[in-house]
């Protein structure tokens, strides 16, 4: 029996599609006018935005994959699924509360800080204290994983107040956020969870 069902690949594999497909196409739409180095997806995704509702739908998707994901991965600990979970919960709210083309919203940026914060802490949350466990769920990974995502936070943090490639920054960990769950699905794939019984029988 597998420890993770397949729609759980499924649901985690179509995460990065949605995400860099949506701000793909979505910043096609708003043209020369939109600067992918210096500018945030958020942007994009802005009222009135000619890619509002491509970036939108794609935020709105990948919430929904995250929370299938956290659904599937049963073999991670609670915690760990629950923050997942949180970030899709985040994305889909990020997407329900975009900012003003105007100018940021304090509601948009709080909600896309926990979404952030939630993503980048799963991976180590979700990690077992066990050297059988699946590679994605062992504790190295998750905590290098962990910290990339929280660095990478921290350069964007540091580039939009100073006005540098916050959209690069940005871009990277998003991207980062949204194929890991997938990098853990695929692992307890290959390499299923041992069950209590089956220990037992060795």
């Amino acid at each position: 029996m597998r420890s993770v069902p397949l729609w759980a690949l499924v649901s985690s594999g179509c995460a990065p599609v949605l995400l860099i497909a949506g701000w793909v196409v979505a910043g096609h739409l708003e043209g020369s006018a939109y600067d992918p180095i210096t500018q945030s997806i958020s942007v994009l995704a802005a009222y009135g935005a000619p890619g509002f509702w491509v970036m939108t739908s794609a935020l709105l998707g990948l919430g929904a994959c995250h929370l299938l994901t956290a659904c599937g991965l049963r073999v991670a600990v609670p915690a760990g699924r629950l923050a997942l979970a949180g970030g899709g919960v985040a994305s889909v709210l990020v997407a329900l509360v975009p900012a003003p083309s105007s100018g940021g919203s304090l509601r948009h940026g709080s909600l896309a800080a926990v979404g952030f914060t939630l993503l980048a802490l799963w991976p180590v949350l979700a990690a077992r204290r066990d050297p059988t466990a699946p590679w994605g769920l062992r504790l190295v990974p998750a905590l290098t994983a962990t910290a990339f995502m929280g660095a990478g936070a921290l350069w964007y943090v540091i580039e939009t107040t100073r006005h540098g490639p916050a959209g690069i920054a940005e871009r990277l960990v998003t991207c980062v956020q949204s194929l890991w769950p997938l990098v853990v699905v695929a692992s307890c794939l290959r390499r299923p969870a041992v069950t209590p019984a089956a220990e037992e029988s060795e």
